[in-house]
């Protein structure tokens, strides 16, 4: 049966209808409409009556050839994301050293590297796979064979590590654990101290964890002569676990004559992600250096390892001179 003879039958249930073909009904304004397809004009959509069913005319039928271009750049769209996600899963890794090569960065240690980067002799350095509190002694370092770690311990003291590269103006990180007790450092230049040291929960001091180290006199017998420069705050973990230092420092400056015209300086430094020292001046080398060693614009990183073990896992710098 055609649709139309069924619409006067399509009353939604509860309502009344008693149109019939050719039959005027009224809508809410009062204009006259056509009750139903029978008034529709020829060609025109179907009207809806309140309560009848809207009809919608059927939709063409696509042709084969219409299909079948339709199916075959579907085809072709899954070929092509298929190349590309191969492309995307074939693509080699990158590395850390990769990207540190790629933003400047030096690794001096870290990343399968030896003990290539800093001058002989090395001591009792030795490279291991890991490093962890000795649970029989929490003043000393375990370690795992392997590769990754470079540690001190045993004997927990021994030569202090020079690079063989130079450096002015430079960036570092340094990731290093201590046991209970230790004490160990960065140099820059060979000169300017940065502590590191086990001072969790303990007093702000400049010779403990993160601070510049006071100037110091040898005779009658080790002595601190000024205060150093004290963290902004306390930002050690406890004893065997691993720690991140980050610092940007800039190298004294000198005139044509050698006379120094600015002071060493910090620019920022950073203990576990805590600020821990800002745009902070440092007139002399710390320690005795100040008294024995002459002030340069240039020198070696020197690792502390002569009073007390200490393990590094990264070391890597980024000379912002050159």
């Amino acid at each position: 049966m055609p649709l139309s003879e069924e619409l006067p039958n399509a009353a939604a249930p509860g309502r009344s209808h008693s149109l019939r073909p050719g039959r005027m009904a009224r809508d809410r304004l009062g204009s006259p409409r056509p009750a139903g397809p029978a008034g529709c004009k020829s060609g025109s959509a179907p009207r809806t009556i309140e309560g009848w069913p809207l009809i919608r005319q059927p939709r063409p039928l696509r042709s084969f050839q219409s299909q079948r271009a339709q199916a075959m750049r579907i085809v072709r769209a899954i070929a092509a994301a298929s190349a590309l996600s191969s492309v995307i899963v074939l693509a080699p890794p990158t590395s850390r050293a990769d990207d540190d090569r790629q933003e400047g960065w030096i690794t001096l240690f870290g990343d399968g590297t030896g003990l290539e980067a800093f001058q002989e002799p090395h001591g009792a350095w030795r490279i291991v796979g890991s490093s962890s509190l000795n649970p029989d002694d929490p003043r000393h370092l375990s370690s795992e064979d392997g590769t990754g770690v470079m540690i001190n311990d045993p004997p927990g003291r021994t030569t202090n590590l020079l690079t063989t590269r130079e450096f002015g103006d430079v960036e570092i990180e340094i990731e290093y654990m201590l046991p209970e007790g230790s004490n160990a450092g960065v140099k820059f230049l060979g000169l300017y101290e940065i502590q590191m040291f086990d001072s969790y929960g303990k007093p702000i001091d400049a010779t403990g964890n993160g601070g510049v180290y006071p100037r110091a006199e040898l005779l009658p017998r080790y002595h601190h002569i000024d205060e150093g420069f004290p963290p902004l705050v306390n930002a050690s973990k406890p004893p065997g676990e691993w720690q991140t230092l980050r610092a940007v420092f800039r190298a004294p400056r000198f005139d044509d004559s050698g006379k120094k015209v600015a002071h060493a300086r910090l620019d920022r430094a950073e203990l576990n992600g805590r600020l821990i020292h800002e745009d902070l001046e440092i007139p002399y080398p710390t320690g005795h250096a100040w008294r024995t060693r002459a002030e340069l614009p240039r020198g070696p990183l020197m690792l502390q390892a002569d009073h007390g073990p200490v393990a590094f896992r990264v070391v890597r710098a980024r000379p912002l001179d050159d």
